[in-house]
């Protein structure tokens, strides 16, 4: 048996991977950009959640959907899939696994390093470093809009692409960024110097978008987009995002769960977006980001 297939039966034993019957919700039969940004963001979620199966059992999948392309690109430990029809291309990075030391190293190497736009968080730099020449030969060509995504540390590694793929000399440009559960990825020379839209996706009491600190001049990515204890994309600041992340950790511990660990799962972010993806089929309103500078 292929260590693909051994991750993605434990991923799927663990909710991580994706069930034989799953299918993408958003049948892409048009380009991304008509779809609205609910559609977006679970698209991108349903298929960074494949991302995990074997490269087999994603195929089958994404072709279902109306994608032409799939290919799965690895290099010592770093991890991305390439997926494309002829209205777009898209990069899905692989997050944090486990058993896979350079992921582990990648998250822990909190210093930063200079790029040419501004400081990067080493670990991330380095895992894109790994794959981003063969990305690069992958769509070196494409001329088509080029969507980025990813969960944790598949999620710093779609941004650090973005910006990659922004500052190479191929054609293919950025069109926007959707996140989830995304750590930190530089200093504000860097966080700001891509001008695209970056849907970051942050769950109630998730531990991982707080790292690396502020302190040591890390700053976000992108439009936080919250999801307060119930579910709900919320607004809210300063005290009251408190109160909504002490009541969540306190429903946490009495269902025997960590909330800082727990809201992590991709399951729990897939969760909510799907609720919000079927309000709007309903015809009930659902709010539409206002984008404003990082950090």
């Amino acid at each position: 048996m292929s260590s693909h297939t051994d991750m993605a039966m434990s991923n799927t034993a663990t909710g991580m991977g994706p069930p034989a019957h799953q299918k993408i919700t958003i049948q892409l039969e048009r380009p991304i950009s008509e779809l609205s940004w609910i559609q977006k963001s679970l698209l991108f979620a349903e298929l960074f959640r494949l991302a995990y199966a074997a490269p087999e059992a994603v195929e089958n999948i994404v072709y279902d959907a109306g994608l032409d392309q799939c290919s799965f690109i690895a290099r010592d430990g770093a991890e991305a899939y390439v997926f494309d029809n002829r209205f777009d291309c898209m990069i899905v990075c692989r997050g944090t696994a486990p058993n896979q030391w350079n992921d582990i190293q990648a998250d822990a190497n909190a210093w930063t390093v200079a790029s040419e736009v501004g400081r990067v968080h080493s670990g991330f730099h380095s895992e894109v470093n790994e794959l981003w020449p063969l990305l690069e030969q992958q769509i070196k060509e494409n001329q088509r809009p080029m969507w980025f995504s990813g969960h944790s540390l598949g999620g710093a590694m779609a941004a650090v692409c973005a910006v990659r793929c922004k500052t190479s000399p191929i054609p293919s440009n950025p069109q926007a960024i959707f996140s989830y559960g995304a750590p930190r990825v530089g200093d504000r020379s860097y966080t700001t110097f891509l001008k695209v839209k970056h849907y970051r996706w942050v769950n109630n009491n998730d531990i991982v978008p707080c790292v690396p600190p502020r302190w040591l001049g890390y700053r976000h990515m992108g439009q936080e987009i919250y999801i307060n204890r119930r579910g709900r994309i919320s607004s809210l600041r300063s005290w009251l995002r408190v109160r909504d992340r002490f009541w969540g950790l306190l429903t946490s511990l009495r269902l025997w769960k960590f909330d800082y660990f727990s809201d992590h799962s991709m399951v729990d972010y897939l969760s909510p977006i799907r609720g919000h993806y079927e309000d709007e089929l309903a015809g009930k309103p659902i709010k539409t980001p206002k984008h404003i500078p990082a950090e």
